[in-house]
């Protein structure tokens, strides 16, 4: 973790975000020698609900429904008995 000064801070905005994509830095950010923030790097992986989270705004209406039809169909189970793989 490393701490910097607010001004530090503001002038290398920049480098430090850098850092913290690149190499994963926690950063805590110091006013008149008190800590006032503590920045830590976003995630990296994305859950299928945020990913998907926009998709009505994105696609044209018909597009979207289609979609939503698909989805729909796949809820259903495939089969009621389980069957070895390896069989």
């Amino acid at each position: 973790m490393t701490t910097m000064t607010a001004s530090d801070f503001a002038r290398n905005i920049s480098r430090v975000l850098d850092r913290m994509e690149h190499g994963g830095d926690e950063i805590v950010v110091l006013r008149n020698r008190h800590p006032v923030a503590k920045l830590v790097p976003g995630t990296t992986e994305m859950r299928a609900l945020e990913a998907f989270s926009d998709i009505y705004g994105i696609l044209p209406e018909e597009e979207g429904a289609k979609w939503l039809k698909d989805a729909k169909s796949v809820d259903k189970p495939l089969s009621k008995e389980l069957k070895d793989p390896w069989e």
